[in-house]
């Protein structure tokens, strides 16, 4: 008998292959022999009896669970086989979590770890509580967003709406054994990225080729995202659908696989613009599929959950349909969904009767490219938070000294913050 995915053969004891126990248990479960030789080969193990009580003890007070564990004997040679029954939750090993895939095994780490414990508990990623904000933390101009939209729409009355902002997440099922889920963090709280890397949309126009024109960054609760996004990448004629473009931006919000750590991505082109996401696409699904009747499935069943309260989105998996009605309504072609990888991307073509190569450059509600060097001094910010002010003035070709000043400006104002040192600080945008 040779190793296999569920077979580990190990010639002495080593604590450390109470890993290989945690990768069998998160698995389907296996048999490790101690006392065996890679190739099969039985050598026997001397100080068997006292492994034959050591080793159940030390699975269970390390992982917590139970394995059976036999003394075995061929050819006057003993040999211990350990049985590992496949565990039904997740299973740590000194906060480590491993599983076995074919004949190795594999320490979970980042969205591989995150997508293992969803499979395991049954919570999505959003839907994990988060210690360390709290009801107090989140910000309330997003619950006014939510409360006046949600009405508005008639998804939920005022009745509904009038009642504390805890109430209020406990009707939503944003709060899971009294700590916020994920999602209530993405859709309430000021500073979201703060926790979760890569938790905001990202526009940049390009001009030719890789020719980047100028970027923005959108962060802060994605309730507010939903609401400014349209005033952030405004022309004086718009060249797409607008109600397309806010829809597609809404799919990609609820879609995200967050995890990987990767921003929502907007890139604007004279002819073409593109949006874009991780995400994790079902199985049975292909890109053409996408542009015909289906059910809905989204990513963060509490994100969406929330987003259709508020009457951004339906329920019905009728998002893309919206989208192609929306492109006809005004001429424009149907979009063109591509799938790489795990990155989605919607392309939309511009009105070939409209040219944006010569409009305005669009505006921040907190400040912009046209607006002097206040603006350009947080869009700077805006791009990297970490930028120095020697790196701002560089950046904008601005003497130090009048950054300074104009900084100063700023901080008094209370337009800007410093959070931090000098050295490992960063700026906020108030």
């Amino acid at each position: 008998m040779t190793e296999s995915q569920n077979i580990e053969y190990k010639e002495s004891w080593r604590d450390e292959y109470l890993k290989w126990v945690c990768g069998f248990a998160n698995a389907r479960g296996g048999r490790i022999y101690i006392g065996i030789r890679d190739d099969g080969k039985i050598t026997g193990i001397p100080d068997s009896k006292k492994l034959l009580e050591d080793i159940p003890n030390k699975i269970r007070d390390t992982m917590g669970i139970i394995a059976d564990v036999n003394l075995l004997t061929k050819d006057e040679l003993s040999y211990i086989e350990i049985i590992v029954k496949p565990s039904t939750y997740p299973v740590s090993y000194r906060g480590e979590y491993h599983y076995r895939s074919g004949s190795t095994k594999q320490q979970l780490r980042g969205s591989a770890l995150t997508e293992f414990l969803v499979r395991k508990t049954g919570h999505r990623w959003d839907a994990v509580p988060v210690d360390n904000v709290t009801v107090s933390d989140l910000d309330i101009e997003s619950f006014d967003i939510f409360r006046k939209e949600a009405v508005r729409t008639e998804r939920m009355t005022r009745r509904d709406v009038e009642c504390s902002n805890e109430d209020l997440l406990e009707k939503l099922g944003l709060i899971i054994d009294g700590k916020l889920k994920r999602a209530a963090v993405l859709l309430f709280y000021r500073n979201p990225h703060r926790l979760f890397t890569g938790c905001y949309v990202k526009i940049g126009k390009f001009g030719i080729g890789s020719d980047l024109q100028y970027q923005d960054v959108i962060e802060g609760s994605y309730l507010k995202t939903a609401i400014t996004y349209e005033k952030d990448v405004r022309v004086e004629t718009y060249p797409f659908a607008r109600e397309a473009i806010r829809e597609a931006v809404y799919n990609a919000l609820v879609h995200c696989k967050w995890e990987d750590g990767i921003p929502v991505q907007i890139r604007i082109e004279d002819k073409n613009m593109y949006i874009s996401n991780a995400c994790v696409f079902p199985s049975d699904w292909t890109t053409e599929n996408l542009m015909k009747i289906h059910n809905s499935r989204p990513y963060n069943p509490d994100l969406a959950g929330t987003f259709y309260r508020a009457g951004y989105i339906e329920a019905w998996g009728r998002g893309i349909q919206k989208i192609c009605e929306a492109c006809e309504e005004i001429g424009a072609p149907i979009p063109e969904y591509t799938l790489l990888g795990d990155d989605l991307t919607v392309k939309f073509s511009a009105l070939e009767s409209i040219d944006i190569s010569n409009s305005k450059t669009p505006k921040r509600q907190n400040g912009g490219l046209e607006g002097g060097l206040a603006d350009g001094i947080i869009m700077a910010i805006s791009s990297d938070r970490t930028i120095t002010i020697a790196g701002i003035s560089e950046t904008l070709n601005v003497p130090k000294r009048t950054i300074e000043r104009e900084i100063k400006n700023l901080r008094e104002s209370g337009r800007i913050t410093r959070k931090g040192g000098r050295r490992y600080g960063y700026w906020e945008i108030m």
